[in-house]
């Protein structure tokens, strides 16, 4: 399928106005769609996989800002903290410190988003409130020189009860504001972005209203 031209002209419109930052999610998607959306001017993307944004990242211009939005194991990270511009899913205070020492590895600081469970389904990673409290805090009084945590992303339930979803998102948002010196919410995917927008969120993660639906994989 191509590239919703029209949709991301709208979409990008939107959220131009709003102030709010629009990741394209290209998980799945072949270089070609990537480059017809860099060729209109997007240039922050985002990606589930390593070795399929490692693969894309050689392949693509260097400008692109890529963003990693998936559960990424403490095992990968290396791979992609040379180059990555936003780790999103941040998950442990484990995860976090690998970061932090393949950051310094790499000569680079790594720009993170601690990852909190907002949705009722199991399947969701994520901090709680009180492991988010503990993990800010630890951040606060540790000597990783490397990372830099920059704010909160969150995942709503997959679910047809937009007030749910809105009260999720408004969770996220109080905790978000509850915590100072963070400046990033990314908050908001295809089906409900303008929910998220609406409840505070400054970036959105939308893949299949510009690509598509994605492929199984």
């Amino acid at each position: 399928m191509e590239v919703n031209v029209s949709a991301y002209r709208d979409i990008k419109k939107y959220l131009d106005e709003q102030k709010v930052q629009l990741i394209a999610v290209s998980k799945t998607k072949p270089v070609s769609d990537i480059l017809d959306l860099y060729n209109l001017g997007q240039r922050d993307f985002g990606e589930n996989y390593v070795q399929e944004l490692v693969d894309k990242a050689t392949q693509l211009p260097k400008d692109i800002r890529w963003h990693f939005i998936g559960h990424l194991q403490t095992n990968k990270v290396k791979q992609i903290t040379p180059f990555v511009q936003l780790i999103h899913g941040v998950d442990s205070l484990k995860l976090l410190k690998e970061i932090n020492k393949q950051g310094g590895k790499a000569g680079r600081v790594i720009d993170c988003l601690l990852q909190v469970h907002i949705a009722q389904e199991e399947t969701k990673f994520g901090l709680d409130e009180e492991e988010l409290k503990l993990t800010l805090g630890e951040v606060k009084n540790s000597t990783m020189n490397n990372v830099r945590v920059c704010g909160l992303m969150g995942m709503a339930s997959f679910s047809d009860d937009m007030e749910k979803v809105r009260n999720e998102f408004r969770l996220l948002k109080k905790l978000f504001e509850n915590h100072t010196g963070l400046t990033i919410l990314s908050m908001g995917m295809s089906s409900d972005y303008k929910i998220a927008v609406e409840e505070g969120s400054t970036m959105v993660r939308i893949g299949s209203l510009l690509f598509g639906e994605r492929l199984i994989n």
